[in-house]
């Protein structure tokens, strides 16, 4: 289970700052992947992009060819939606022969909002 913070930019950079000073160390958690807010992780997770999820987990299409061709998607878009999706580890991309293939690494995704401040949290299985 890998576990995502949502953090706005301003925080973000509040935090960093007193980091630097010395004023704090470190968070423990700061090679993370995050994000500014749950509207851009949702941003990600479209319901064309869940498909492209649903496609890679359950037919574990060859290359990227053969999933653009599957999803109804250009090869281009699909190409920046995986680019995209593997930066978060949501899928990785491997090597087969001179192709490259989408091999899925999530299960589920659950968020945590609390609605009284910005402390959400994003859990990925």
């Amino acid at each position: 289970m890998r576990k995502f913070k949502i953090q706005n930019l301003t925080s973000l950079k509040a935090e960093m700052k007193s980091v630097a000073r010395g004023e704090r160390s470190a968070p423990r958690d700061a090679r993370r992947a995050s994000f500014n807010s749950v509207d851009a992780m949702a941003r990600l997770l479209t319901t064309d992009n869940r498909r492209l999820l649903a496609i890679i987990r359950d037919e574990k299409p060859p290359s990227v060819a053969a999933l653009a061709e599957r999803s109804g998607r250009s090869q281009p878009n699909v190409t920046r939606t995986l680019n995209k999706l593997e930066a978060i580890g949501f899928i990785a991309m491997r090597t087969v022969g001179r192709r490259k293939a989408p091999k899925a690494l999530i299960r589920s995704v659950t968020v945590k909002i609390d609605p009284y401040s910005d402390s959400d949290m994003l859990t990925v299985k």
